[in-house]
């Protein structure tokens, strides 16, 4: 069966964590944690995502994420976000030449306090909440595509783009527009190295802050695991067809799907 339990009904496999905190779906077996329609599905979306982010700098977490948590609550954030960082560790070094280093810093020192208000949150919300919050964080970094503001890079601009990313990454996954938005009048290139270079870090510190509170274990260890090789499909592909990737065209579709996948979420929540 395709769909989680409403509301992401969660299992208590953690008896130090409220159960109210923890938004999962029924515990299945972690030699294979998905069913065979459910796992080809969530490997095609992920897939699709990577090879998106792979091209055009952002787009794995907006095009997957809300689908993911349709389908299993457990895959989200952790598991698509750990998966991830082997993707864009990828692209980083591809593009390595047109990473702004300056900008990181300040950027990966904003992601550490939004990450960390985001663990406090991850340990008092119930699976209802984080569907709202998920729904809600989704339509914002729609919102945040969307906007026609122009913000320059700079210390204090990449510090709140920084924090906003790594509160909103910690929560669902989904970090990247906050900084593609600092960057949207950076060439193709240094865009997909700056945000990758960003995403290496800055995931592995949401991921930290996720183990703190329970939200990262073995179990979605094994859930990353599943993911790496549609992850890998993804960047291998961006490989050959990154130049002829209609950036302008492909926003429109990513941003639309990411907006009705929330509306989804939401309505899952609510009813």
């Amino acid at each position: 069966m395709l769909v989680a339990s409403r509301g992401g009904a969660p299992h208590t496999r953690r008896p130090t964590a409220s159960p109210a905190s923890l938004p999962k779906t029924q515990e299945k077996s972690l030699s294979f944690p998905l069913e065979p329609l459910a796992a080809l599905a969530v490997f095609a979306l992920v897939a699709c995502g990577s090879w998106v982010q792979s091209s055009l700098g952002f787009g794995l977490g907006l095009i997957a994420a809300p689908l993911l948590l349709l389908i299993d609550a457990r895959l989200v954030p952790g598991p698509l976000m750990a998966a991830g960082v082997l993707m864009t560790l990828l692209v980083a070094y591809r593009e390595r030449a047109e990473i702004d280093f300056v900008g990181l810093r300040f950027a990966l020192g904003g992601r550490i306090a939004g990450s960390l208000l985001a663990a406090l949150i991850w340990t008092a919300i119930s699976p209802r909440i984080f569907n709202l919050i998920f729904g809600g964080l989704v339509l914002f970094a729609v919102a945040i595509s969307l906007t026609s503001l122009r913000i320059s890079p700079g210390p204090r601009s990449a510090a709140a783009a920084g924090a906003l990313s790594g509160f909103m990454a910690t929560l669902s996954s989904i970090g990247g527009p906050p900084m593609a938005l600092l960057y949207q009048r950076a060439s193709p290139a240094r865009l997909r190295g700056t945000l990758a270079g960003y995403y290496v870090i800055g995931a592995l510190i949401s991921l930290t802050a996720l183990a703190f509170v329970g939200r990262y274990g073995s179990e979605e260890l094994v859930l990353t695991l599943y993911l790496v090789p549609a992850i890998l499909l993804g960047y291998w592909a961006s490989r050959w067809l990154r130049d002829y990737v209609d950036v302008a065209g492909a926003r429109p579709f990513v941003l639309g799907l990411s907006c009705l996948t929330a509306l989804a979420v939401l309505y899952r929540a609510l009813v």
